[in-house]
């Protein structure tokens, strides 16, 4: 497990390390997550080495959002202020990851053919 946990990190590190260097507008982490995945598709990392922690932090996973729970607590008063904006922009976020990711679903089965079951 110590394994596993040094490969995550290793790959947020990695990704943090570029994300600074480069200084993209994209989160060290999401970039990190890229890496691993193209990692992982490339045979360089095995399922198996990674497996138990990734096990261990889905499981977890809610007590993560603990900490984000108490800093939105920590704004409540704003948070009153302005719903009305805040609501305004969960919902269309809402609708367009849903616009997109549908539509990156199409063009996926399209591509791969996994569409083709009619």
């Amino acid at each position: 497990m110590v394994r596993a946990f040094g490969i995550l990190l290793g790959f947020q590190a990695l990704g943090s390390l570029i994300a600074g260097v480069t200084r993209l507008p994209v989160p060290g982490n999401v970039l990190g997550m890229v890496l691993l995945v193209a990692a992982l598709m490339a045979g360089a990392i095995r399922v198996e080495w990674i497996e138990s922690a990734a096990d261990l932090l889905v499981d977890n996973l809610a007590f993560l959002f603990v900490p984000a729970g108490v800093g939105v607590m920590s704004y409540f008063d704003l948070i009153a202020r302005e719903w009305l904006p805040i609501s305004i922009s969960i919902v269309v976020s809402l609708v367009l990851v849903l616009v997109v990711t549908g539509k990156g679903f199409e063009i996926a089965a399209r591509c791969t053919g996994s569409g083709d079951h009619d």
